[in-house]
């Protein structure tokens, strides 16, 4: 089986994550795996795995753009004798959708998240003939938004997370040396692209930190990410720094080695699969973002955390009060209590958001829609 993932560029984010991790576990499968994309930090990881990528302009909608990667596309599918085409986001899904009208490939897209509909955007957007939802509330989404998309062509999965790769024996010890961080302080770790639509809480959490440094004085925060508001916030950390005269917070900056910063902290502050990630990692965890607010984690907490891919959307808001209320709570609670939430947390990835579980729907979904097609 030769399959062919379309997706706008491979830099640091969780879509990309899943990309890449996807590509990864169908090349196990046997599968023939190629990526196109605008490049980035993890075609590096994909050329280690032996898997071919293509750089295609796929990142934006300019018409120049937009043409050269249908020429590119067309051209891939033809040389490479592509058996399915699987497009992630809207623009490669909109190019590769109008080269199925004239090239009739299997044609597979994957919903990561939900899309802005209004003003026509959404005769824009072209989900396939089967379409991969990562919850169940993207599922209803679509069902909700998009008429042409039947329930019987959608597949809920999950983003499956390396538990291999996110434990508690992932190594971090060149991190705390490259940033000077004190292993002996309690650490608080956030990651997230610190771009506007989602650095809401990173933002709350830099203006609420020098109340949290009066309660615990033995505190670190680390805040991982890049994006347009990166020079903004870290200005704001430089001054709350200065103004409790030490290092209270460490802005980090885009990194691809998440892995390590899941596993430095004590508690991890964030959404979606960088929260999966550090639950890999048996850390406590506060569900906060743009969308919403579901807190600390735990059991009573897990429905709405699968219903929502660990989302928040149709949550209350995330406020600077929740926010400092919960940090103080998981500050207060002792070690016991935060290593069995710690447990739990691990436990529920296992069971629930395995990569392999992960490949094998996304596989499944090649083998229908081949078989459909003879």
């Amino acid at each position: 089986m030769n399959v062919l993932l379309v997706t706008m560029g491979l830099g640091i984010g969780g879509a990309e994550t899943h990309i890449v991790e996807l590509a990864k576990g169908l090349k196990k499968k046997q599968v023939n795996v190629i990526v196109v994309s605008n490049g980035g930090d993890y075609v590096k990881e994909l050329e280690e795995a032996n898997i071919k990528h293509y750089n295609a302009p796929l990142n934006n909608k300019k018409l120049n753009n937009m043409r050269k990667s249908y020429k590119i596309l067309k051209q891939i599918i033809e040389n490479e004798k592509i058996d399915v085409v699987h497009g992630h986001a809207r623009i490669p899904s909109f190019i590769c959708g109008a080269l199925h009208k004239k090239m009739k490939f299997p044609f597979v897209t994957t919903a990561h998240w939900t899309f802005n509909t209004k003003n026509g955007l959404k005769y824009l957007t072209n989900w396939g003939e089967k379409t991969i939802a990562v919850s169940d509330d993207i599922k209803t989404y679509l069902l909700d938004n998009y008429k042409k998309v039947k329930a019987e062509n959608i597949t809920v999965t999950v983003n499956g997370i390396d538990t291999d790769k996110f434990s508690t024996n992932a190594k971090y010890e060149d991190i705390l040396n490259e940033f000077n961080i004190d292993n002996n302080k309690k650490k608080i770790v956030y990651i997230s692209r610190l771009d506007e639509s989602r650095a809401l809480v990173a933002r709350q959490l830099i203006n609420i930190s020098e109340k949290l440094n009066e309660f615990d004085n033995n505190l670190e925060i680390v805040i991982v990410g890049g994006g347009d508001v990166f020079d903004e916030l870290n200005q704001k950390a430089n001054e709350v720094n200065a103004k409790v005269g030490k290092k209270l917070i460490t802005m980090v900056g885009p990194r691809s080695d998440i892995y390590k910063f899941a596993n430095l902290g004590d508690m991890f502050i964030g959404v979606s699969r960088s929260a999966l990630e550090a639950m890999a990692c048996e850390k406590p965890i506060i569900i906060a973002g743009n969308e919403g607010y579901i807190g600390i984690f735990d059991e009573s907490k897990l429905d709405v955390g699968i219903n929502t891919n660990f989302c928040c959307r149709d949550t209350i808001d995330s406020t600077e009060e929740i926010l400092e209320r919960d940090i103080k709570e998981l500050l207060s609670q002792d070690k016991e209590t935060s290593e069995k939430m710690g447990i739990y947390n691990r436990e529920v990835v296992m069971k629930y958001y395995s990569l392999e579980r992960m490949v094998s729907d996304n596989f499944n979904v090649y083998k229908q829609i081949l078989s459909e097609k003879k």
